[in-house]
């Protein structure tokens, strides 16, 4: 399975992340809608982007009771996205409920993938404000152990922990990494980053990258920069 960068959009609204992707005039990014966008603008921004050709990650971090999760699911997996996720905190019965809801009557389905630990997310945060004693590592090993045994495709994680969930959960269970800046560029509220050639090094197999892409200069050339580094 080939890499890729995603780009996370992160606004307000429409206006702005069309006026954002009306700069790429190439090859159409794979984004990420996220909570923001999407309950600002609703389902109609995620059909409004795949009718311009992008590739869709809905990032919506879906945690309650199975049965919630797998109408929701259900829900979501008439829109035509790519990849959308859960937190796998919610527990295995609740990942099998989710991928039951998400796969569509004629079997297809978009990838599933779980949050294991939040990059903001460190030790003593993880101890301090969660009540988890362990080992932050063991946490995120254990919560990728958790979703390739309910039939998940993989997870996010920082790219810290790409190698060694590969190691655990196989080649094929999927990492996709936030958390990663260049490296002459600011970390901002992210506590385990990596640099895009670094996460390559490691294994991660998507990147998903936000500021370090939206919030530059010449946010086409960054992504550029992203892909050369990342793919390349």
């Amino acid at each position: 399975m080939g890499k890729d960068v995603i780009i996370a959009c992160d606004f307000a609204g429409r206006e702005e992340t069309f006026a954002f992707l009306d700069k790429f005039t190439g090859k159409k990014p794979f984004v990420k809608i996220g909570m923001e966008l999407f309950y600002s603008e609703g389902p109609d921004i995620v059909r409004e982007l795949k009718a311009r050709g992008h590739k869709i990650f809905l990032d919506l971090k879906l945690h309650d009771i199975p049965n919630t999760v797998k109408k929701a699911m259900s829900v979501l997996s008439h829109l035509d996205v790519d990849m959308t996720n859960l937190h796998a905190a919610g527990t295995i019965s609740m990942m099998e409920a989710a991928l039951e809801g998400l796969t569509r009557p004629d079997g297809t389905r978009p990838l599933l993938i779980a949050v294991t630990q939040l990059t903001s997310t460190d030790q003593e945060r993880m101890e301090k404000d969660l009540l988890i004693k362990e080992p932050i590592d063991k946490v995120v090993m254990h919560y990728a152990s958790n979703a390739a045994k309910a039939g998940l495709d993989g997870v996010v994680c920082s790219p810290l922990e790409s190698q060694k969930v590969h190691d655990v959960c196989g080649k094929g269970f999927l990492t996709v990494t936030p958390g990663v800046r260049f490296a002459d560029g600011d970390r901002g509220d992210q506590r385990r980053v990596m640099t895009p050639a670094q996460a390559k090094e490691i294994g991660s197999d998507y990147i998903v990258v936000g500021r370090p892409i939206t919030a530059a200069a010449d946010p086409a050339a960054a992504y550029g920069r992203c892909v050369a580094e990342f793919c390349g």
